[in-house]
């Protein structure tokens, strides 16, 4: 995993997921259940594994295969929650999706965004990644936060995209380019430059989200 780096800042600090993290996040997704469950994703054959150390081998041998990138968040020094980096796709398309979870106790400290900014940060430095993206549920107002303050620009609506807490569920699509942040995203989120407005939903967008498609 030695291709995983080790970044923080501040209080903040994301590292490789390693096998000896199994008793902690198993701990947390217990503790935090009711917390994380409705944004959870499932599977609609119905079968979903809760093996958590199984877990963790499918995202290194992913790693290994250099497909994704699987992270540990920790506040202070403790382990808070995990950002992963997924589908890494080098040559004309150079991109990769992250997706994301804290702890209840964790939201509130700025753990995500400054998390999201170094795994992108990172992408676009040191892997040569042109285009990050972040995809969330309309309804999920700390992630659409989350966006807003890095300034990931808002880039549609995908009907039914993903299958979470038993249902296909549609989701906001957000992304940024490396050319949009040469500075970086946690410099420019710090420094007070993100441009006003760039990560909101528009209201358009909005109203379509609350129209659902038939049945």
């Amino acid at each position: 995993m030695a291709n995983i780096p080790t970044l923080a800042e501040g209080r903040v600090g994301i590292r490789p997921l390693r096998l000896r993290d199994t008793r902690d996040l198993d701990a947390a997704l217990g503790e935090n259940r009711s917390w994380l469950r409705q944004w959870e994703a499932t599977n609609p054959n119905g079968f979903t594994s809760h093996d958590v150390r199984g877990s963790i081998r499918s995202l290194q041998m992913n790693a290994r295969a250099g497909l994704g990138l699987p992270f540990a968040i920790e506040l202070d020094g403790r382990f808070v929650g995990q950002l992963n980096v997924s589908g890494i796709t080098y040559g004309s398309l150079g991109s990769a999706t992250i997706g994301y979870w804290v702890t209840q106790a964790a939201a509130g400290h700025n753990a995500t965004p400054i998390a999201v900014a170094l795994a992108t940060d990172h992408c676009f430095r040191a892997l040569g990644l042109h285009r990050m993206e972040i995809c969330i549920r309309p309804e999920n107002g700390p992630s659409l936060r989350v966006v807003e303050k890095l300034g990931f620009r808002y880039e549609g609506l995908r009907r039914r995209y993903i299958h979470i807490n038993g249902m296909w569920r549609d989701h906001f699509c957000f992304a940024l380019v490396a050319e949009e942040v040469p500075e970086g995203v946690l410099r420019r989120w710090t420094t007070g430059m993100v441009p006003a407005g760039q990560g909101s939903v528009p209201p358009e967008a909005l109203a379509e989200a609350g129209r659902s498609l038939p049945i």
